[in-house]
């Protein structure tokens, strides 16, 4: 007989800190509204962005489905002007999900967020002259600290 749980944990209760549990808190009630628009969109724009091309997808995000108006954003003028020649294809390709959307809005905005950050400046190695101050400077901390005299030969308080 073959089970159609494929988590293969058995019949026992599920451990409170499981990951589930805590989103079905976060969507009980009025409060979990937003929570579950948010994940709607975030579908929504996935199987959305499908029938663009790839370099158009990387450039445009669904904001909003608003009554009848699908709402995107894009990263740049050059973005806006090739979503709104796709918007025919992405406009029935949304009404073939169930949407009764009429009309695409297509908005320059920030770019969205990478999950790799931004990407960091190369530091200019330090000169002689400024290893030698650093090098002062933390020595001249280390000692005041030990309550010893500066280099110059006074006290530090």
């Amino acid at each position: 007989m073959s089970s159609s749980d494929s988590s293969g944990a058995g019949s026992g209760p599920k451990s409170p800190g499981q990951p589930q549990q805590a989103l079905d808190a976060l969507l009980l009630g009025a409060a979990g509204d937003p929570v579950r628009r948010a994940l709607w969109l975030d579908a929504l724009d996935q199987r959305l962005r499908t029938c663009l091309s790839p370099p158009l997808a990387a450039h445009a995000q669904l904001a909003n489905v608003d009554r009848d108006r699908l709402v995107f954003i894009v990263d740049a003028p050059v973005w806006h002007a090739k979503l709104r020649m796709a918007g025919p294809q992405l406009l029935d390709a949304a009404r073939s999900l169930g949407l009764q959307v009429t009309t695409l809005v297509v908005r320059v905005g920030r770019p969205p967020a990478q999950a790799t950050g931004p990407a960091r400046q190369r530091a200019e190695p330090m000169s002689a002259s400024a290893r030698q101050a650093l090098d002062a400077a933390l020595a001249s901390l280390d000692d005041s600290q030990h309550g010893r005299t500066s280099p110059t030969g006074r006290d530090s308080d």
